[in-house]
């Protein structure tokens, strides 16, 4: 089975491919420009301009399955262009224009990595994929954009589509809040945060998870034109994670309660509102449908993956 992947040098991506060399596919992958992050036996093809239809026929020929990592999560500084065009040019119309080209190319499915942002960003009752999407924010709504004009696609050509939705994704060196809260943990002086009631009710995914459920859904016949609310099968609360954090680098931590309502509006004093929300409410997921449809089931838990983290971090 031949594989493209793009995103290959991001978070999943490195992780991804390591996994598929390991497991001796034909691998390519596209990128901006080489790396030398990989072996030799993982083709590159270098497109430096992703934004204006590029020409994806040379990395697309004899491929069976595109899996579509790359993705725009922030803004810049520097970016100067309208913020939903910002995000939609890369997410939405590079999408889209990979998938025709790779339709055009006769390769048989087309994986795309979207984002649990595109059903809400919080919920009082676990998210299942027939739930009306609900995106909050510019990236979740050019993320569900470009899943509509992908099973658009589906339906008009020969291209299957498998949807794949994650909520927070954690692992070696991740980034955003779960990559700050690891940092915060190892440093050699902490100081208490106020995250000691915090009762919400949040899904993750570990990488190697993630990693092995894409695999699958690039093979499993079951998977074509499906879409997937993926995690481990445990919840957790922030304050709760924080502590499997803490247990895995064998730190005591201090954490002081303090009301979440209070969090939020100091917060939202500091324009950090949308940092705190992915704190501190409440986003859980059922991957049920994974488990009937496909019989995936998780092949690490988080104190496992909490334990390789650990390892890393103390090796840097």
């Amino acid at each position: 089975m031949k594989l493209l992947v793009t995103g290959a040098t991001g978070f999943i991506g490195q992780e991804l491919v390591a996994e598929l060399v390991l497991k001796k596919f034909d691998i390519s992958i596209l990128v901006r420009k080489e790396t030398n992050l990989f072996p030799d036996s993982v083709e590159q093809f270098v497109i430096h301009d992703f934004e204006n239809s590029p020409d994806f026929s040379a990395s697309l020929t004899g491929v069976d399955c595109v899996i579509h990592l790359a993705g725009r999560a922030h803004i810049t500084e520097k970016n100067k262009i309208p913020a939903l065009d910002y995000f939609q040019k890369i997410n939405t119309e590079l999408t889209l224009e990979l998938a025709s080209q790779a339709a055009e190319a006769s390769v048989e499915r087309f994986v795309f990595m979207s984002s649990i942002g595109v059903n809400g960003n919080q919920n009082s009752q676990p998210f299942l994929e027939v739930d009306a999407p609900n995106p909050q924010g510019l990236y979740s709504i050019s993320k569900y954009e470009a899943e509509r004009g992908l099973l658009k696609l589906a339906a008009n050509s020969s291209l299957e589509v498998v949807i794949i939705r994650p909520p927070l994704v954690y692992g070696i060196n991740a980034p955003g809040n779960f990559g700050r809260l690891v940092q915060w943990v190892r440093a050699e002086f902490t100081l208490p945060l106020p995250l000691g009631a915090v009762n919400n009710i949040r899904s993750f995914i570990a990488i190697d998870n993630l990693v092995n459920f894409i695999i699958v859904c690039a093979q499993h016949s079951k998977s074509a034109n499906e879409i997937f609310l993926i995690s481990d099968n445990e919840t957790l609360s922030t304050t709760e994670l924080i502590k499997k954090i803490a247990k895995a680098f064998n730190k005591n931590m201090f954490l002081f309660p303090v009301p979440v309502k209070w969090l939020m509006v100091l917060a939202k004093l500091l324009g950090k509102e949308a940092d705190a929300l992915r704190l501190l409410s409440s986003l859980s997921v059922d991957s049920r449908k994974a488990r009937d449809l496909l019989e995936w089931y998780p092949v690490t838990t988080m104190d496992e993956q909490m334990g390789k983290i650990a390892v890393n971090e103390k090796n840097i």
